[in-house]
């Protein structure tokens, strides 16, 4: 009688066992799923967002993210499709930000290369202010403001004095200090700026003037 009871007990355990280990098992597959879905729909989501270009994420974020879900592998077709009708979404867009950023690039050479031009006019400039100056003294005060242009005060000043095709005849040579003082001298401007040659300073290395 004993045998049977204890027959019994065991049997009753080893069923509550089995039921636990099932309903366990089963509990975990179900989770699984449920993770899967989520992943799954989160994935569609997110590259249907890059596609219609309604996330807020940067272009390098949104690369990472389609890397992200692909090497994720979910084995779903809608979401291999998805991919690469993301990965050439982001191609044109990182391709058109490369054309924006080459653009800027171009731009600010275009700004760097205006101000240089501009430099001319202010060694125009200055020629008109030394030979409009009262006296010597504020004179010599912006030819040595002007001095600040060129590279030194020896830097080559040419002069064209005549000009026809390829024929040019030069005055004698003479340099920016030398130039700038005759002006003074002089108290008038007959000359304008024809050519200006920079160092990487940006300082004028020669000047080349023609007379008006």
């Amino acid at each position: 009688m004993k045998l049977r009871i204890k027959n019994f007990i065991l049997v009753t355990i080893l069923a509550f066992v089995t039921i636990g280990g099932t309903t366990s098992c089963g509990s975990k597959k179900k989770l699984a799923k449920k993770e899967y879905e989520a992943k799954v729909a989160q994935a569609k989501a997110d590259l249907n967002a890059i596609i219609e270009g309604t996330t807020e994420w940067t272009l390098e974020e949104q690369k990472a993210r389609v890397e992200e879900i692909e090497k994720s592998d979910l084995q779903n077709q809608e979401i291999d499709a998805l991919i690469v009708k993301a990965k050439e979404v982001l191609a044109r867009e990182l391709a058109e930000a490369e054309r924006a950023a080459e653009e800027e690039r171009l731009r600010k050479i275009e700004e760097e290369n205006r101000a240089k031009a501009e430099s001319k006019t202010s060694i125009s400039d200055y020629f008109a202010i030394i030979a409009a100056a009262p006296d010597a003294e504020t004179a010599n005060e912006k030819i040595n403001e002007a001095l600040n242009l060129f590279a030194s005060p020896d830097v080559p000043v040419l002069i064209i004095v005549y000009q026809m095709g390829d024929i040019i005849d030069f005055d004698a040579p003479t340099t920016a200090e030398k130039y700038l003082n005759y002006i003074k001298d002089q108290k008038s401007v007959t000359v304008r700026v024809n050519n200006v040659k920079y160092d990487d300073n940006d300082k004028i290395t020669e000047l080349e003037l023609i007379k008006k």
